[in-house]
């Protein structure tokens, strides 16, 4: 029986198990996957068992995403690039680190017939999924990526990702404040695609019912707007966004495709994703 976990803190709420034991068991697969509470100090040494159990991998959550980089013997370019690593692969005590986060939100959004290629970016965040996003987006040769930020030190952040990208990719990318008055309506102006990578919105926040669209005038009918937020289920920016008539894609689509992208990492196979879709439904 193959053994897979997600290490971090907190990790109890995580519905990480119940999309890979029920992909493992729609596949017959012989494989379960459980949680470990980590935090930063105690990494080493659950790594250290992780490796002793011969656990075939793990997914990383935070705080641990940073530090997992340094225990990593390989790290995929991705992971480099942004000092972060959500997936891990175990083999024979050799440890491979990716992240999946960009990869799986650009598949899920490639099935739904949006390709990244040559295409306009508007992305507000800079944390770690919007980092992940940022550099999957370049390195599929986005034509020009508009980045929001709300703090001089956030700028900072995705000005290094920024200046380490440029080697890989000839992509385009701006960072803008959202107190630059009149840039956000501007950017959406002629953008493909709209990627909110921020909590804003996310039921049980201090932001909850937010929005950082202040109205519809904003968004062209003919954007596609993305909002990584899956709970709840639809919110206030993608309402917004259907109201005008724009195509919208929720949270679910990063978290099913990170997830589908770990498991064909650890297991070669292809997550049934239209079942793990429907079950999720159900949770949310």
């Amino acid at each position: 029986m193959e053994q897979y976990y997600l290490i971090g803190s907190p990790v109890a709420h995580s519905l990480s198990p119940l999309i890979h034991n029920t992909a493992f068991e729609s596949l017959g697969h012989p494989a379960r996957y459980g949680l470990i509470e980590t935090g930063t100090e105690q990494l080493e040494e659950t790594v250290a068992k992780l490796k002793e159990e011969q656990a075939f991998g793990w997914n990383v959550t935070m705080p641990v995403k940073t530090a997992m980089c340094d225990l990593c013997d390989e790290l995929s370019l991705t992971s480099k690039i942004g000092k972060s690593v959500n997936t891990v692969r175990n083999v024979n005590g050799r440890l491979f680190g990716y992240t999946t986060d960009g990869i799986g939100l650009f598949n899920a959004l490639e099935k739904r017939g949006l390709t990244i290629n040559g295409r306009k970016i508007v992305l507000l965040g800079t944390g770690g999924a919007a980092s992940a996003i940022l550099i999957e987006a370049a390195l599929r040769s986005a034509g020009q990526i508009s980045v929001f930020y709300n703090r001089p030190e956030s700028a900072v952040r995705a000005g290094e990702t920024q200046e380490k990208l440029k080697p890989f990719s000839e992509t385009a990318i701006s960072l803008f404040s959202y107190n630059e008055e009149g840039r956000l309506k501007k950017e959406l102006s002629d953008a493909d695609l709209l990627i909110n990578a921020t909590n804003v919105g996310m039921e049980g926040s201090s932001s909850a019912g937010m929005c950082l669209i202040p109205d519809e005038s904003y968004l062209p009918s003919s954007l596609f707007v993305c909002d990584i937020i899956y709970h709840p289920y639809e919110t206030v920016l993608l309402k917004m966004a259907r109201s005008r008539g724009c195509r919208t894609e929720g949270g679910l689509a990063m978290l099913v495709g990170q997830a589908a992208e770990s498991f064909r990492i650890w297991t070669g196979l292809t997550m049934p994703e239209d079942l793990i879709y429907n079950t999720l439904s159900g949770e949310l």
